[in-house]
């Protein structure tokens, strides 16, 4: 290991294709290796739907896309078959000399083998046998870790483990320009004062109640004046729409009307932030805005906002972490996200509000705050 850390890498792969939240977690290893190899060409494959996210980082030099749907019909589409092959030849063309896995499946490391990279790291523990295709193996964490943690493990191999975890992503300026269009269309003028709500996660089991939403969204709205804007795929459109219809205060419904980098660029306008357990919680974090989360079936030791853990919301219950997806399965009629009330939520997305307006005054008579918040 000694020898790996010594070693100067001039093209550097990372596979991380998804999700939103994923991606972001492995954000950190793409800081620490740019900060390591200053001078290396370092490229990232991303799944098409994530690459806006990265495409303008300014550690990242190339993005790589990968189509997931459409290269898992590798086998059963003779076009598709010969695409991929077509695209692990053009991977290996590149000549990358260090691959890092932070995917763990079959395909992402089949994938780090076909490079021909001389040096593919990845989990020890990855699944699908996905370990058996790398050179060097990350060694696990003993218990529950979170997903920054358990990524930011190679640089142990790479020598370079007192490295700082960055998790900082820009916001693209013509992203910011577009959604203050459309916010100003649906009538929130420019510099108006917002709390962004992602009603929406990928399991229904992790989506607090709407009428829950709902009363935070007032109690907040009564105590300080902010309106409501509401994230979402277009797929979350109707939950979001219901959120709309039983919050008096009349929220900004923005759900299906937004890429997502005008999704970056809106939570990074907001004064707070507050979801459940999905990967809009990982954009607040990454930008360094205020966010509440409200956690059910999921472990936070895993996927809490980093850093975060005073702002996260989750009722103590005997089978919680369960990790199921469906509610039909759940024998306790989703109390995990019921129980946790909104009083409390409301409550803490004030005191997040208020602190954020106190630091800006305090920000406007001594800039130097600024330099000694970022320590």
């Amino acid at each position: 290991m000694k020898l790996l850390a010594q070693r100067q890498f001039r093209r550097v792969l990372l596979i991380k294709p998804s999700s939103l939240g994923d991606v972001l977690h492995a954000v950190p290893v793409l800081w620490a290796v740019r900060r390591r190899y200053p001078r290396a060409r370092i490229s990232w494959l991303v799944a098409s739907p994530f690459a806006p996210l990265i495409e303008n980082h300014p550690a990242l030099d190339e993005v790589i896309l990968f189509d997931r749907a459409e290269y898992g019909r590798v086998g059963r589409s003779p076009a598709v078959t010969a695409d991929f092959i077509r695209f692990v030849a053009d991977l290996r063309r590149r000549r990358f000399d260090l691959v890092i896995d932070l995917q763990g499946l079959i395909r992402s490391g089949f994938l780090a083998w076909a490079s021909g990279a001389a040096v593919r790291i990845g989990f020890g523990q990855a699944r699908e046998f996905a370990w058996a295709f790398y050179t060097h193996r990350i060694p696990p964490i003993r218990g529950e870790a979170h997903a920054v943690d358990r990524n930011f493990r190679v640089c142990e191999l790479l020598g370079y483990e007192g490295t700082a975890i960055d998790l900082s992503i820009p916001v693209r300026p013509e992203a910011r320009e577009s959604l203050r269009a459309k916010l100003a269309e649906l009538g929130l003028q420019p510099g108006s004062e917002y709390l962004a709500v992602a009603p929406g996660a990928r399991w229904e089991t992790k989506r607090w109640p709407p009428e829950h939403f709902a009363a935070a969204i007032d109690a907040v709205h009564d105590r300080v004046g902010g309106r409501a804007v509401l994230l979402g795929s277009p797929a979350e459109r109707p939950l979001c729409d219901r959120v709309a219809d039983l919050a008096r205060s009349r929220p900004l419904n923005l759900a299906g009307k937004t890429s997502l980098t005008e999704l970056v660029a809106a939570v990074d306008g907001a004064r707070v932030a507050l979801s459940n357990d999905s990967g809009t919680k990982d954009v607040a974090v990454a930008l360094g805005k205020p966010i509440v989360t409200v956690f059910g079936p999921t472990n936070p030791l895993r996927t809490s906002p980093y850093g975060r853990r005073g702002d996260l919301f989750q009722a103590r219950l005997d089978c919680s972490p369960c990790y199921l997806r469906k509610f039909s399965r759940c024998r306790y009629d989703h109390r995990c996200m019921r129980e946790v009330s909104p009083l409390p939520v409301a409550e803490r997305l004030i005191y997040l509000w208020c602190r954020e307006i106190r630091y800006n005054v305090a920000l406007a008579r001594n800039p130097d705050l600024a330099t000694t918040a970022s320590r």
